[in-house]
């Protein structure tokens, strides 16, 4: 048997999301405001997001549709080290 009918299958295990990023409150930039300057919007606000059903994205990158109390779930750790690495104190 040659190398061309030699028929090598590598079985890989699928990717699958277990859903723990929707166990996190996350963090979201809905602006800035320059040193000496005004507030400067570069997002949808979390607010908005509520209430107009349109996403928003937080600082690990995660894109969804507010809706929940985030008051009942911890900080996602990747959001909070994020916001630790800009200088930030998320509680």
């Amino acid at each position: 048997m040659s190398n061309a009918e030699t028929e090598i299958r590598e079985t890989t295990k699928p990717v699958t999301d277990d859903g723990d990023h929707d166990r996190f409150a996350h963090l979201v930039l809905e602006g800035y405001t320059p040193h000496g300057g005004e507030y400067v919007p570069i997002g949808n606000s979390v607010v908005e997001g509520m209430i107009n059903a349109t996403p928003v994205q937080a600082l690990c990158g995660k894109v969804w549709v507010p809706g929940r109390d985030p008051q009942k779930y911890p900080i996602c750790p990747t959001c909070k080290e994020i916001a630790a690495s800009l200088g930030w104190s998320p509680s």
